[in-house]
């Protein structure tokens, strides 16, 4: 990218800086090498909490007002990504390569709030990592709701909120064993989906003792997609409607991982270690919910993935961000016609 006279300048550990990037004041761009190193040594936790910190400052702008159903301001999705990395640094999920190669690869487990769609709780393992292990560290208020695929089936955890007011709302196994105990009827008003509503008992062990959890077991046919859902709940009061609706609406943390995968950089990694790749994802994960922040905020819609491929483009400027986006022709004339300062003049 840039040229150098002669192989003295490929020995230094920072190159010129040309550009805007001059407007941070920046003499010299630091190399890859170099930044893989210090975040070897730089906790990612500093960046956990920072991002943890702007959530809790922002997440009311975050709220989405347009939400009618109750339920769903009460609402918690839980669902994990995978990220594959260049190295075996972490074990990636699934059997191992006939050429004896593999890569590895990072997840991240993740819990949302229905009305926010922005991460509240991320935790970081080896792909290898079962899902329902994040289940514990999950600490929700009295008459939450939790909603999950059936990749967390966990009786001994569902017994736990059952047990604290928690209501949950996955799906049941095809290999699961339960017993009926009670069907109940499905009222005329209820959607024809639904083909069956009953009280079940299940068995778990825990220290190689027995315990049965009893729960509501709801059984919807999905004309559209020609496909039977088994699901399960410890809510006896709700309509099986609005639980198959709750389900269905799982599927928007699958778009928000979506939109971070393809709007950030989470497929290639300036680190070859875990500490560093945490830091990436991080700062990813912070840029998300920032340009989310002022997304809400302006008056101009925008499709997120082209405000941000714009914001990319003029980073290093010196501009209003909010008034570049309302109006970025008036606001990129009158930039011009003024001197750029650095970022960090006094």
């Amino acid at each position: 990218m840039w040229g150098h006279s002669t192989s003295r300048a490929y020995n230094r550990s920072f190159w010129p800086v040309r550009g805007n990037f001059g407007t941070l004041g920046l003499i010299r761009s630091c190399r890859r090498s170099t930044l893989s190193d210090s975040n070897k040594r730089r906790s990612s936790e500093v960046f956990r909490e920072i991002y943890m910190d702007l959530y809790r400052k922002w997440h009311h702008v975050l709220s989405d007002s347009r939400i009618e159903l109750e339920l769903f301001k009460q609402l918690y999705i839980v669902d994990s990504t995978v990220f594959s990395l260049f190295k075996d640094i972490l074990k990636v999920a699934g059997r191992p390569r006939r050429d004896g190669r593999s890569k590895g690869g990072i997840k991240a487990h993740t819990l949302v709030h229905a009305i926010e769609l922005m991460p509240c709780l991320v935790r970081f393992t080896a792909a290898t990592t079962h899902d329902h292990t994040f289940l514990q560290h999950i600490n929700l208020p009295e008459g939450s709701y939790i909603v999950m695929d059936k990749g967390y089936v966990d009786y001994h955890q569902y017994q736990l909120w059952s047990n604290t007011g928690v209501y949950y709302i996955t799906r049941m196994r095809d290999n699961a064993l339960y017993q009926s105990i009670e069907e109940f009827d499905i009222p005329d008003h209820v959607d024809e989906g639904v083909i069956k509503d009953e009280k079940v008992i299940v068995q778990y062990l825990v220290e190689g003792k027995k315990y049965d959890h009893l729960q509501r077991r709801v059984a919807y046919w999905d004309d559209k997609n020609q496909r039977l859902f088994i699901f399960i709940t410890n809510d006896m009061q709700t309509d099986t409607g609005s639980i198959a609706l709750i389900y269905k609406y799982r599927w928007q943390i699958e778009l928000l991982f979506k939109k971070l995968k393809q709007n950030f950089p989470v497929k290639y990694f300036l680190g070859d270690n875990v500490n560093a790749i945490e830091i990436q994802l991080w700062t990813s994960m912070i840029a998300m919910l920032l340009l989310e922040v002022v997304k809400r905020q302006l008056k101009r819609k925008w499709a997120y993935s082209n405000m941000v491929a714009l914001v990319r483009f003029h980073l290093m400027a010196y501009i209003s961000l909010f008034d570049f986006l309302n109006d970025p022709d008036k606001t990129l004339i009158k930039n011009n016609q003024q001197r750029q300062p650095s970022l960090f003049s006094t």
